[in-house]
């Protein structure tokens, strides 16, 4: 357990401490976030806004977890690739959004061809490794149900779908940070519970990382974390997710992130079919700012309702 809140502690001074360093760095460089014209309007007051703030949480992320695991041949090594592959991804996404000011950075087929390269090796060390092997377990009962050579394609597509559900959910001042945070922390106990040592203190640096980051991402956000951060949050959830075997368990703990998700995915199709909308903007965050929530009042809800289907997800291992 001493490790485990090490690694908290570490994560979140480093993110601390970097804060003050590379947050006036972004802002010479002029690395300002450039907002969607067709978004809230209280968000054009965010333009300019330093981004890629994920670096923040990257560097904690890795720095705690090394500091306390320093053999790269664990699973948590495989965590912390996916980690870093995603937000370098996302690195390059907000680079060229920058550099061509416009809100959209990689083209939709750059980033899905990144993201299911990095899927697939991560299902497939996954299928390889006798610790995680074919299954996957079942919530609410004991039993796990082996996928075969099926578990390869099964787990490219959740990993994907997970990485990009936290994209989107990434559009309010900590909001991203604070429902993955609550995430990770399940994800502390379940591994600790299951003696994943090096996952455990894996899941235990993505808490502090996003403590740390909060401390400059949280209303009113004085740097964003962009794709680099969401990104890569995506891919730490996801490795978290296929490598303890609770895939399926996501749509519970992770509802937020589906529940984003769902909403951007009726919206077009609503839309293409009747030319109306359901809601009043997609993803569901920007639906409630637009029918008069703060979104600090938006966060904190969501925030509760992610709590609360953590300890739904407990009581499906129990």
């Amino acid at each position: 357990m001493s490790r485990i809140v090490y690694s908290i502690l570490i994560a979140a001074l480093t993110g601390i401490i970097l804060g003050p360093v590379l947050i006036p760095i972004l802002r010479i460089l002029k690395f300002g976030q450039n907002i969607r014209e067709d978004g809230p309007r209280s968000h054009l007051q965010k333009s300019g806004t330093p981004t890629m703030g994920g670096v923040i949480t990257l560097l904690s992320v890795c720095i705690a977890t090394l500091f306390i695991n320093k053999d790269l041949r664990g699973p948590h090594a495989v965590a912390l690739v996916s980690t870093l592959g995603y937000g370098i991804i996302g690195l390059l996404d907000d680079g060229i959004s920058i550099i061509k000011s416009r809100s959209l950075g990689l083209r939709a087929y750059q980033k899905i061809i990144g993201q299911v390269a990095l899927a697939t090796l991560l299902s497939v060390y996954a299928y390889l490794n006798p610790s995680v092997g074919s299954k996957v377990m079942i919530p609410f009962t004991r039993n796990t149900v082996d996928l075969g050579i099926w578990y390869i394609p099964f787990v490219i597509f959740v990993v994907v779908a997970i990485v990009n559900s936290v994209n989107l959910s990434d559009g309010l001042d900590g909001l991203a940070s604070t429902v993955t945070m609550i995430v990770a922390i399940f994800f502390v106990f379940v591994c600790y519970a299951f003696n994943m040592d090096e996952l455990s203190v894996f899941s235990a640096a993505l808490v502090g990382a996003c403590i740390g980051f909060l401390r400059y991402n949280s209303y009113p956000a004085v740097v964003f974390m962009g794709d680099t951060g969401s990104l890569a949050l995506g891919g730490a959830v996801a490795a978290l997710a296929v490598l303890t075997g609770l895939i399926l368990y996501v749509p519970i703990v992770g509802i937020i992130y589906v529940l984003e998700a769902l909403s951007v995915i009726i919206q077009v199709v609503y839309f293409k079919k009747t030319g109306k909308r359901i809601f009043k903007m997609s993803p569901l965050h920007h639906h409630f700012e637009l029918s008069g929530w703060h979104e600090t009042k938006v966060v904190a809800t969501f925030s509760i309702v992610t709590v609360l289907f953590c300890l739904i997800g407990f009581l499906g291992l129990s």
